[in-house]
């Protein structure tokens, strides 16, 4: 699971990056809100958010990341107790809320349990196996079928809005990490991606982008 971490207090950052790190997670940290805001679609699992740190907050941008990215699951950590603060955090798509001070077991907990549902979606796919930390995909004969960077990244993408449209635009965010593309390109990656998947995993939508389906 690869994880974004806003927060400025680098003490709690450090013992959170080393909790997180010993269970195989991959943590990109920041201080600042405007730099994790140029980064939130490097195709991340999950956000960590801090509300009060220096250049944008965490609520803000967290109403940013939901604009584009409905499903990826953001925790908020915070001293901040007040009724309102945490109504407002829920309300713009915050999953968790954590008060500061917090034992890390308990991010690790909420961590496993987001894992757990990703899990759960991904052996609904039928007559396949698939590891997200992997380059790997296996059929139905257990025959190993690799997957390239920009393959992982959308299976990613597709199982994270597993039943909902995923737009070109979406794609392109999240798989080229921001970098410009073509919806010609995108037809190409999901056309490779098709071949090694159950038929009819993926759909069409016209014009507007693709959906996953598991059933």
């Amino acid at each position: 699971m690869k994880i974004l971490l806003l927060e400025d207090n680098k003490r709690l950052s450090k013992l959170i990056i080393e909790a997180l790190w010993e269970k195989n997670y991959k943590i990109d940290w920041f201080k600042d809100g405007r730099e994790a805001l140029n980064a939130v679609y490097d195709g991340y699992d999950c956000f960590i958010l801090d509300i009060n740190v220096p250049g944008i907050d965490g609520l803000s941008l967290l109403k940013e990341i939901r604009i584009m990215d409905e499903k990826t699951p953001a925790i908020i950590i915070s001293a901040n107790v007040e009724l309102e603060t945490i109504k407002d955090a829920y309300t713009n798509g915050c999953d968790e809320y954590i008060k500061k001070p917090f034992y890390i077991y308990e991010l690790e907990l909420k961590l496993d349990k987001f894992c757990k549902k990703e899990k759960e979606i991904i052996n609904l796919l039928e007559d396949y196996s698939y590891n997200t930390s992997s380059e790997l995909l296996y059929d139905e004969n257990k025959q190993e079928i690799k997957l390239a960077k920009k393959e992982i990244l959308l299976l990613n993408l597709f199982i994270k809005n597993c039943e909902r449209t995923v737009t070109f635009e979406h794609i392109e965010r999240y798989v080229w990490e921001g970098d410009f593309t073509t919806n010609e390109s995108i037809r190409t990656l999901v056309k490779r991606l098709r071949k090694k998947l159950p038929k009819d995993t993926i759909t069409s939508q016209i014009g507007i982008g693709y959906k996953l389906h598991i059933s």
